[in-house]
């Protein structure tokens, strides 16, 4: 049996119904019940990363566990996934964790517990997520603008779709374990090219508008820690090499290429509408 923790994510919920799909025996967990229904077959239970005893109704008798960086107690989840005989751990941690550690320091406590638990690891680092746009669908739909900082500064952004395919992958396979994969999209794109994108989907012109770094800044400090929103505006506005390099592993692992930008937002463009 999978656990899949985060399972109406953008990432869990993809990667619930691509393993019930193949005939894995699955159980979705998240704080809340699914807005939709589940895969037939799927098992959910509610629990809260931040309450491992809350995991043991799912975590009994599972194999493999895909854990989302999430609460405050990595060594507590891991000791229950323990206990319910999980073997395996693939971890969903951020690009940030290996380029900016000190700005990173929640998944990266995660990565180093994941890696010293003694059980099979593998961690995947994302960098951006092509669903992050979903933050303007409220702007494009009312005023058919976006807002955003750095606007000709380019990163490779990954479709959630191509992370939860890749963790399929590795749930299931043995060959896998001890590796870190680095996730991206094919190319890197900017806001304002991005902007276009959604707009040419549209059919209708969408304006960019450049924000300043204090704006974006005051913006992100409403749902995102203080240290995370320095870390977040540093790769957005003076990203490393490393940090807009393509990354090869998701076409190594799924023997294609992964997902544009243009193909995300053809996608979900009713999110835009």
């Amino acid at each position: 049996m999978i656990v899949i923790t985060g399972a109406t994510g953008n990432v869990g919920a993809r990667l619930v119904s691509i393993l019930a799909a193949t005939g894995e025996q699955v159980t979705a967990v998240s704080r809340r019940a699914p807005a939709t229904d589940l895969p037939e077959g799927v098992r959910h239970v509610p629990a809260d990363l931040d309450d491992p005893a809350s995991l043991k109704p799912a975590l009994d008798g599972a194999d493999a566990l895909f854990l989302l960086v999430a609460g405050q107690d990595p060594q507590g989840i891991l000791d229950a996934a323990r206990a319910g005989g999980v073997r395996r751990i693939v971890l969903l941690s951020s690009q940030g964790a290996g380029t900016r550690p000190e700005s990173y320091r929640h998944p990266r406590a995660f990565e180093d517990a994941v890696r010293e638990s003694g059980l099979e690891w593998t961690v995947l680092r994302p960098g951006g997520f092509d669903s992050n746009a979903f933050a303007w669908a409220e702007m494009v739909r009312s005023k058919r603008m976006v807002a955003a900082p750095f606007g000709d500064v380019g990163l490779p952004t990954v479709d959630p779709d191509d992370i939860a395919e890749v963790a399929a992958v590795v749930l299931v396979k043995d060959e896998h374990a001890g590796r870190t994969y680095e996730l991206t999209g094919p190319e890197p794109t900017n806001p304002r090219e991005r902007t276009q994108v959604i707009g040419d989907a549209l059919g209708t012109p969408v304006t960019f508008v450049e924000q300043t770094r204090a704006e974006a800044r005051a913006q992100m400090l409403q749902f995102m820690p203080e240290p995370v929103v320095e870390g977040t505006l540093s790769i957005l506005g003076e990203p490393m090499p490393a940090e807009q390099r393509v990354s090869p592993d998701i076409e190594h692992l799924l023997g294609r290429p992964p997902h544009s930008f243009a193909d995300w937002a053809a996608r979900n463009i009713a999110a835009f509408r």
